[in-house]
């Protein structure tokens, strides 16, 4: 299933006391839409999803899907290290009416690749919606083989993979050797045209909160034939999309969201807000790309 070339990770609006600001959320979901953004991913790990609610989980999900309207896929985070808590956060989703999940590889437990094939084989088979795997053993401390991705792309409704494990040799593998309809996103921003070169469908991302017309640009330049331009762009983004990671993320990308004028307070523990330094340096950045030249 395509749900199109870029899909945000959308973080989760929090007030000055630290609760969901739902109306920002509304405001930060037509935003999204109106600049780049094809798919919205709520509630996963850059949502902050290990520090929400059960109740704030379903919110959210409700929120999204009336906000959205049908203009663009909303994929629900309802993946974690419990199979039994997402499956049931799954079929929460799916009564809901979003248009897919996806399921993070477990964290902490260390499951085998057996372990985990049935961990997300078992989800898949409790609930009718497409899955997209989340696979990024940097966070999870394992992942997924390609082998593993390969066999889980078999069943019907696991039809995306968002692959973060910065591999392109992997990202290779498991493009050559699932069928066309199953669909690859990196989850490497600074990854994404490679990705997509190699026969990638395009990238799950923390930095289109803020440059998701600049990435459609690259992309589309891609698929036009004009290598040059996309090349040329890539390069522009890059250093951008590596400021977004230079904290602990959500971090960066919600002081960048703040700094542009897209309220989305700030994160909740155990994250903390960006040192003076870090806010420094990232506004310098925001300050130069502002005041940068079209790069075409």
């Amino acid at each position: 299933m395509n749900f199109g070339q870029v899909i945000t990770a959308m973080v989760t609006p929090f007030d000055q006391n630290g609760n969901v600001d739902y109306d920002a959320t509304r405001s930060l979901i037509n935003y999204l839409i109106a600049n780049g953004s094809d798919g919205l991913v709520v509630a996963g790990t850059t949502g902050e999803s290990p520090t929400l609610t059960h109740e704030e989980k379903l919110h959210l999900f409700r929120l999204t899907v009336d906000e959205v309207n049908g203009r663009v896929p909303v994929i629900a985070g309802t993946g974690s290290n419990n199979t039994r808590a997402s499956i049931e956060l799954s079929k929460e989703a799916e009564s809901i009416g979003v248009d897919a999940v996806m399921l993070v590889t477990p964290y902490y437990n260390k499951p085998s690749q057996e372990g985990m094939y049935q961990h997300f084989s078992t989800i898949a088979n409790s609930i009718n919606l497409p899955v997209m795997l989340y696979n990024i053993p940097g966070r999870s401390a394992v992942g997924m083989s390609p082998d593993t991705i390969i066999r889980l792309s078999q069943i019907e409704n696991i039809v995306s993979v968002k692959e973060a494990s910065g591999d392109l040799d992997q990202v290779t593998t498991i493009i050559n050797n699932t069928a066309p309809e199953f669909t690859l996103y990196t989850g490497e921003d600074s990854q994404t045209l490679p990705t997509v070169a190699v026969g990638g469908t395009g990238v799950v991302s923390v930095s289109a909160h803020v440059i998701g017309n600049e990435m459609q640009q690259m992309l589309n330049a891609l698929h036009n034939g004009d290598v040059a331009f996309a090349s040329r762009m890539h390069g522009y983004i890059v250093p951008f999309m590596n400021a977004m990671f230079s904290a602990p993320s959500p971090t960066p990308v919600k002081e960048a969201l703040n700094q542009i004028g897209v309220s989305v307070g700030g994160v909740r523990l155990p994250l903390i807000p960006l040192n003076d330094t870090e806010r420094a340096s990232l506004t310098q950045l925001i300050n130069e790309y502002s005041s940068q030249e079209d790069v075409g």
